[in-house]
């Protein structure tokens, strides 16, 4: 038998020849049962070196499967992605799709493309847009990683809280017009290592066009977003259903291990360094989510903030908030919450119903250090809040309790070793609260 070359096994050859007969056979069998590998494509500036000259040529000419590599230079584009495939620029500091004038930098475009999945976008810039840098309608299996986006949003109309010619399946944008980065209606995707900055909101997740479930929001870099928060669980109003009809949901999703800092903070109350909020269009619907291993400081609200606002002391069906759990971050420095859930002062957790009376049962806050704030954790709900194990040293108070509902705050440090009532301890303040046991020293 002869014997067969390295090169017959370069990973693109489709049909490799051997000598003898019976080889030959089986490897065509081999060959018809196996799919095409999908083909490489490249983008650069005037379209040189046998390249596309511009990234929508490319999406349109790509096979699904495909991978788009894009050298650096500036795109001036709304890319619209429809089918499978990887968007990789060069890197984020010189591979940018500028959008100014247009809605979005990129769309992942799944309400139109029913079934989408399998993208991934990494290595842009992506800014100037309208509205979102990134947005993704109803895909799966998505991963937006190792981008800056930024100055986003551009279609805000700050004074009138409006975002004039955002499409009408965005139900519920008022101060953000989607933010720098927007999933609705997504599952199974990640959205790793980016950074959101100078939009009018960092990260957002809302439900208007499908249930968004089971992703990843982890090691993103948010700050400096002025009119909303930096990430946001937003229970949105559905699309093309019937006024206050059930929202869709946002539940399982991780938040993990990101960066929120100073958000929100263009406007009094603008945001959050992480949002759970409903929009008060129906029964919304932000259940069983994770927020770990989080910084979050000197946002324009609390660091996390819980905000439901409808519920039974309207008449209304009740927001299901619940099962949420709030683990170890570190928060601080961060605002007082307003309105209808306005809290004592600048607060670390506000786990808060509103006028609306929702319950907002099953929540554990567990292992969070929280410094530098006048309340650490607030609860205003008729459901119980369980707060344990936390470092509780930002202030004068470290739980206090507004609603009905109770707090069981045992096993916390309180900033000394006595708990609450001890010299330069935190304090506890109003009814239901169980404290007792304390820690004697931080958790770790």
């Amino acid at each position: 038998m002869n014997v067969v070359s390295a090169s017959m096994y370069h990973p693109y050859t489709q049909v490799r020849k051997l000598s003898l007969p019976i080889f030959a056979g089986a490897a065509l069998i081999a060959a018809m049962c196996t799919p095409a590998l999908a083909a490489s494509l490249c983008v650069a500036p005037g379209g040189t070196g046998g390249c596309y000259a511009t990234i929508s040529a490319a999406v349109a000419a790509a096979k699904p499967g495909s991978t788009i590599k894009v050298w650096p230079g500036t795109y001036k584009e709304d890319v619209v992605i429809g089918k499978s495939l990887s968007l990789i620029g060069t890197n984020s500091a010189n591979t940018i799709i500028n959008a100014h004038g247009l809605n979005n930098a990129v769309y992942v475009d799944g309400l139109g493309n029913p079934g989408l999945s399998n993208v991934t976008v990494s290595g842009f810039t992506l800014e100037n847009a309208n509205f979102e840098g990134i947005l993704l309608t109803n895909a799966s299996d998505v991963t937006v990683k190792n981008n800056y986006v930024a100055h986003n949003n551009n279609g805000l109309v700050v004074e009138a809280g409006m975002c004039p010619g955002i499409p009408e399946f965005e139900t519920s944008e008022g101060m953000d017009c989607g933010e720098g980065i927007h999933l609705m209606g997504v599952s199974y995707s990640t959205i790793a290592n980016n950074v959101s900055t100078d939009n009018s909101g960092g990260i957002l997740i809302s439900d208007d066009t499908g249930e968004t479930h089971d992703n990843l929001i982890t090691g993103n870099y948010v700050k400096d977003n002025g009119y909303a928060c930096g990430i946001t669980s937003a229970s949105h109003g559905p699309y093309l259903k019937a006024p206050n009809a059930p929202h869709y949901g946002i539940v399982h999703d991780t938040i993990a291990n990101n960066s929120s800092i100073h958000n929100g903070a263009a406007i009094p109350g603008a945001g959050a360094g992480v949002g759970i909020f409903s929009n008060g269009s129906g029964p919304g619907i932000v259940s069983e989510n994770i927020v770990i291993g989080n910084t979050l400081q000197n946002n324009g609200l609390p660091g996390v903030a819980f905000h439901t606002h409808v519920g039974p002391n309207f008449g209304l069906p009740a927001d299901n908030f619940n099962d949420n759990q709030i683990i170890g971050n570190t928060i601080s420095g961060n605002a007082a919450d307003l309105g209808d859930v306005a809290t004592p002062g600048p607060t670390g957790i506000n786990v808060n119903s509103g006028h609306g009376g929702s319950p907002i049962t099953g929540t554990v806050i567990f292992g969070n250090t929280i410094r530098n704030e006048a309340v650490d954790v607030v609860t205003n709900t008729p459901g119980e809040v369980n707060v344990n194990f936390n470092n509780l040293l930002g202030g004068e108070v470290g739980i206090a309790n507004l609603g009905s509902g109770t707090v069981n705050g045992i096993k916390n440090y309180w900033g000394c070793f006595a708990g609450p009532g001890g010299k330069n301890c935190a304090t506890v303040s109003g009814p239901g609260i169980t404290y007792k046991p304390v820690l004697f020293i931080p958790f770790l």
